[in-house]
């Protein structure tokens, strides 16, 4: 051992273990298409989701509310927060809102 670590393997070969028998060679078996139809599982999942919100859920007032959120955030920002906000905006790291300052 160094003082930087552990001596490094010799090859992948020694830093992932053996090699599969007949891997790479040209009459190694051809390898299987192995294929998942999750289509009934994702159809399921929405059908969970959906009834775990009940009959009177609205998205449309989730997004406000969502939105509202948002604007509450980031009001009332001093000077500098202001700047780090507008900066983060720049950068494309929060989306543009409105005029493009956070509510007062």
């Amino acid at each position: 051992m160094t003082a930087q670590g552990p001596p490094l393997p010799d090859g992948p070969d020694e830093a992932y273990g053996p090699r599969l028998e007949g891997a790479g060679r040209p009459d190694a078996p051809e390898l299987l298409d192995f294929t998942i139809d999750l289509t009934s599982q994702e159809v399921l999942r929405q059908a969970q989701v959906l009834a775990a919100l009940g009959p009177d859920w609205d998205p449309l007032e989730a997004l406000r509310g969502e939105e509202a959120a948002y604007a509450l955030l980031y009001s009332g920002l001093d000077a500098e927060q202001q700047r780090v906000y507008d900066d983060l905006v720049a950068a494309g790291v929060l989306p543009r809102r409105g005029d493009g300052r956070a509510a007062a």
